[in-house]
């Protein structure tokens, strides 16, 4: 018996008959999908915050260096006259300035190797020890590092008082004053400043060598690579981004260090022998009324820092196109 049924459909094949198959037709991205200005809608409120914060302070600091701005201007009795670059002119005249921008690069660049040295030898350390040693060191650390910066200078000048502290009777220096002489305060701050900055330092860098593979390290050693030449040959070039970032954010920090100096050396030191750009800057500003010229050393270390965190943006940008 057989049945009255058509047959079935066969579904054509693209280029079975021959002629070449035709590709697919891509789609054209919907509006949706397109960035566009979403990203700079989440990034807004953050943007008008910081515009706040920095640019208005920003406009009254330059404002404010190109203007003849003493006391008598804060006070209302005489309008303010417009002095054009004046006011820098007679900054870069001072021979202070020049010794005080001096001193301020070499002890920032002292604090930056200093916390360099130590944040990264206590990095490797903490890979060396067992999970108790290494869990008291990250808390000491840490404890350092939360350490408000004048609560830890008045502690640091106390344990090198020299008739009350008890670092001299420990070294037997007697009455030592380490704040009379010019680099033994230098020194005295220097120590303070790394006491408080290593942690970063040294958390950070602990991070990218725990991430570092354990294999590419148990290679080194056993092709009898010593400690000192793995560090160099292996995990320094594998952490350069990260020594970058901690290196750049440690010159910032330490090349407008105020308090620490304040503190210690009781606002700059015997006859401002320890000065530093941002205490210089205060001197002018408050001390000596002169409004203008402490302006323009805040827009000279504006426009250093500025440099440098060129430089940072820079060699970050390098680093992520050779990876």
């Amino acid at each position: 018996m057989t049945a009255n049924t058509a047959p079935a459909k066969v579904p054509a094949v693209p280029g079975a008959s021959g002629a070449p198959a035709r590709p697919p037709r891509r789609r054209p991205a919907s509006p949706a999908r397109r960035p566009g200005w979403t990203p700079w809608l989440y990034l807004l409120p953050a943007l008008v915050l910081l515009g706040g914060l920095l640019v208005y302070p920003i406009y009254q600091l330059g404002l404010i260096s190109f203007l003849e701005y003493t006391q008598a201007q804060v006070s209302g009795g005489e309008p303010t006259t417009f002095q054009g670059f004046g006011n820098y002119a007679t900054l870069f005249r001072d021979s202070q300035f020049w010794q005080v921008l001096l001193a301020t690069v070499v002890f920032a660049a002292a604090c930056v190797l200093a916390t360099l040295f130590v944040g990264c030898a206590l990095a490797v350390l903490l890979t060396r020890v067992r999970a108790l040693p290494r869990l008291a060191l990250m808390m000491a650390a840490l404890g350092a590092w939360a350490t408000p910066a004048i609560t830890g200078s008045t502690v640091w000048v106390f344990l090198f008082d020299p008739d009350f502290g008890p670092v001299n009777k420990v070294l037997g220096l007697g009455d030592f004053s380490w704040t009379y002489g010019r680099w033994s305060a230098f020194a005295l701050v220097l120590l303070e400043v790394l006491w408080c900055s290593f942690p970063f330092v040294m958390v950070t860098v602990y991070a990218g060598i725990r991430a570092i593979p354990t294999e590419v390290l148990e290679a080194a050693s056993l092709d009898g690579a010593s400690q000192w030449r793995i560090w160099r040959s292996v995990m320094a070039p594998m952490l350069r981004p990260i020594l970058i970032v901690v290196t750049i954010q440690s010159v910032i920090w330490d090349f407008k260090v105020f308090t620490q100096i304040y503190v210690m050396t009781n606002g700059g030191g015997i006859a401002g022998q320890n000065l530093v750009l941002n205490v210089y800057a205060y001197q002018k500003a408050f001390a000596s009324s002169q409004y203008s010229l402490g302006s323009a050393i805040g827009v000279v270390m504006l426009v250093i820092l500025l440099a440098v965190t060129l430089v940072y943006l820079r060699l970050v940008r390098r680093q992520g196109e050779e990876l």
